[in-house]
């Protein structure tokens, strides 16, 4: 038969404590700010953030020695510039002068700045030069370079030097005696940009000049 009596308060459930009674007849908060609770909150922000720009400052310090370290020692080449002064970059002539300056600071090779055309164009007129003109070889010994043309008519006038015949040994089976499809190549192809530009030139020459 149970002995538990239903109107009889709970041990085990907490104790109710009612709350204290407020008086607000004078409108206002009676009780204080807790100063030593924001005390403690600055504190603590205070020493995290001093700790973390001290990291931050270790940190760079150590990248920057490494890489210092990688680069070697500071020459006339690897040397910082200030570029500060340049401000915006307006396209305006002093800029261009500026930008010009430093670029010429910096040793070869350096980045194409019109993707090699003039480059290709430069390299293709010293060949013809080469390729259509006489030119010394070496003067002290008497070598000169002929023009290619001058040199393909000496070679259809006296014709090839007779090399030593070849001992061929028999082809295995399944194989073919290699050919040759002469003439390997016609020389270089001129770029399209050489190619306006030689256009260009004949319009040029095609103007007829102005009557003075």
């Amino acid at each position: 038969m149970p002995t538990h009596n239903p109107n009889e308060p709970d041990k085990n459930e907490p104790e109710q404590v009612e709350p204290e009674p407020i008086d607000a007849s004078k409108g206002f908060e009676q009780s204080d700010v807790r100063v030593s609770g924001i005390l403690v909150f600055l504190t603590a922000l205070t020493i995290f953030v001093a700790v973390t720009a001290v990291l931050a400052y270790g940190i760079g310090k150590v990248l920057n020695a490494n890489m210092a370290k990688e680069d070697g020692p500071r020459t006339k080449w690897a040397s910082p510039v200030d570029v500060r002064p340049l401000g915006n970059l307006p396209a305006n002539p002093e800029l261009q002068s500026k930008v010009a300056e430093l670029t010429q600071r910096f040793p070869t090779p350096r980045l194409q700045t019109d993707d090699g055309n003039q480059d290709i164009a430069d390299l293709h007129t010293r060949e013809d030069l080469l390729l259509d003109h006489y030119s010394w070889v070496d003067r002290t010994q008497g070598k000169v370079r002929i023009p290619i043309e001058r040199a393909m008519e000496l070679l259809a006038q006296r014709g090839l030097p007779q090399a030593p015949a070849v001992v061929k040994a028999p082809l295995m089976t399944g194989d073919q005696e290699p050919t040759v499809a002469v003439p390997l190549t016609k020389g270089f192809a001129r770029t399209g940009y050489e190619l306006d530009q030689a256009a260009a030139q004949a319009a040029e020459n095609k103007r007829p000049e102005p009557h003075k």
